[in-house]
């Protein structure tokens, strides 16, 4: 039995790090939301979380089925009569943006990973409306740059033990191959899948939660602390086969 919601991770799940998905997982998408209820998160802003998902699925898709989790799950938006719109988001101030970025700043100084007077690919630090994303290279920087600069996970590991122990009160956790978030406390990817069953009247237990990140410190393992069915998968290709097996239940 197809579950009655497919959750899925973005990066290195339904695409590679920052890309949009691909014509073939687009065409998967469509055929998942004739058979059921699809959402997709990331750390992403809305705006780039769109344009890679729904701005890439063709006119026919049913994408009153489609939700929008941006931000770690801080956010989330719906498709209805004929637009997308917030169901709910929780945005910090530029007050509280520039303590932040000042507090990250700080962190990469003392730790050393990151020389943040060194050239990068665009901003490092950006305020993504409820959440502040750390890119250690860059907003735009090239896949095989990031999936190098840290293999074995710990200059994360360091860097966001350091940012957690000067902004108190805060969660930090990290994201893609060279990112980190910070939201505010109880803000993560389980807070979007309750979030999710609560707008879909939908039990936790009928939803199925898909990621490359489950294991333990991943930015996908929180999400089982909702209970709910989990499936881990190495990238887009074993996802796509993933949903392949979902729609010939």
């Amino acid at each position: 039995m197809t579950p009655r919601a497919v959750l899925f991770d973005l990066d290195e799940t339904l695409a590679e790090s920052k890309q949009p998905i691909t014509d073939s997982m687009a065409n998967l998408l469509v055929r998942l939301l004739d058979a059921t209820n699809v959402a997709v998160t990331s750390g992403q802003k809305y705006e780039l979380v769109h344009a890679h998902t729904a701005g890439r699925l063709p006119s026919h898709a049913n994408l009153e089925r489609l939700h929008l989790l941006p931000n770690c799950g801080a956010g989330l938006f719906l498709y209805t009569d004929g637009s997308w719109s917030a169901g709910y988001k929780n945005d910090f101030s530029e007050e509280e943006f520039d303590s932040i970025k000042a507090i990250i700043e700080a962190a990469m100084d003392e730790t050393g990973i990151i020389d943040r007077h060194s050239p990068s690919y665009g901003d490092r630090i950006e305020h993504r409306g409820p959440s502040v994303a750390l890119s250690a290279l860059g907003q735009t920087a090239p896949l095989e740059e990031k999936l190098a600069w840290d293999p074995s996970h710990e200059k994360r590991s360091l860097l966001r033990e350091a940012i957690a122990a000067k902004l108190e009160g805060f969660d930090v956790r990290t994201g893609g191959s060279t990112s980190f978030d910070v939201t505010r406390p109880g803000i993560d990817k389980a807070y979007g899948v309750r979030k999710l069953s609560e707008h879909l009247s939908i039990p936790i237990s009928d939803m199925l939660y898909i990621g490359d990140a489950l294991f333990p410190g991943g930015n996908d393992e929180v999400v089982k602390t909702t209970g709910i069915e989990t499936r881990a998968t190495s990238g887009p290709f074993e996802t796509a086969r993933i949903i392949e097996e979902l729609l010939e239940r």
